[in-house]
């Protein structure tokens, strides 16, 4: 039985890929306790650095582990993927105010060495999120394309290099994911998406968390940092490295992170992507 979802959220889900307008995870005395621990993480990070850094912290910081492993997400991500699912990936998407940077159109499932691809993110807003402050948008019944072709750029002020080719899809049919702080939505990994510059004068933070049905299998050649925490249920296949809780409550992760953009050609080409 579902325990957040009704069943029409759940058809909409498989249609679109995605779903929105559910009620908020998080009081707004809590988003503030998150901003607060924000603030504490943001501190950890060289004068080099950016918030793109905090990426699988929930390795080290328990503050976000516990963020990640909430059980009211875990809720909705369980009527998604099924009782048996784990946590691999986080990451802050933060634009400041008046910021250039865009995310270009794209599929995540491109960027990860995972098969079958049968995972979820979730994206929890920091802040309040619109068309105006440079809101995520979707192209809804994307996911059931496939893969589709991405190419390399470095002409834009995309955050990435691999984007969708152009005519693949309709950008007119594009949903601006809107969101209250505290809230969150849920897509599938193959559903495209991207995000336009944040022209306003509010800053747009988002923390997404990535969960995948045990079933699914890293290719460590290609990633061999890769670590899975359990969330639900069992895990029968065994197929990934297991993480360890962390005990600290701030604390940088100090490993590489290796996704299929930055192990390069020679890994598009070993999954098939290119030739």
């Amino acid at each position: 039985m579902s325990k957040r979802l009704t069943d029409p959220q759940k058809t909409f889900y498989g249609t679109n890929g995605y779903i929105l307008g559910l009620p908020p995870v998080f009081t707004p005395q809590q988003v503030k306790g998150l901003n607060d621990g924000l603030d504490e993480v943001m501190k950890l990070l060289r004068p080099d650095e950016d918030s793109k850094e905090i990426r699988e912290w929930h390795e080290s910081s328990r503050f976000l582990y516990d963020i990640c492993t909430n059980e009211d997400i875990l809720d909705y991500v369980e009527d998604i993927l099924g009782p048996d699912f784990y946590l691999w990936g986080s990451n802050f998407f933060i634009k400041p105010p008046r910021s250039n940077s865009t995310v270009g159109w794209h599929q995540d499932t491109y960027y990860w060495p995972l098969e079958p691809k049968i995972s979820a993110t979730v994206w929890l807003a920091l802040d309040d999120v619109d068309e105006q402050n440079a809101a995520m948008r979707v192209i809804p019944g994307s996911h059931k394309a496939g893969l589709l072709k991405h190419s390399r750029s470095s002409a834009t002020d995309s955050v990435l290099t691999l984007e969708c080719e152009q005519g693949q899809f309709r950008e007119d049919a594009a949903v601006s994911f809107n969101l209250k702080a505290g809230q969150i939505s849920i897509h599938d990994d193959k559903l495209v998406h991207g995000s336009p510059a944040n022209l306003s004068d509010r800053r747009r933070a988002g923390l997404t968390i990535r969960y995948s049905s045990t079933i699914v299998k890293c290719d460590l050649s290609v990633n061999p940092y890769f670590k899975t925490y359990l969330c639900r249920g069992t895990d029968e296949y065994k197929h990934n490295p297991v993480g360890t809780v962390p005990t600290q409550n701030y604390a940088r992760l100090e490993r590489k992170h290796i996704s299929v953009e930055e192990a390069g050609v020679s890994a598009e080409r070993k999954l098939g992507l290119v030739k």
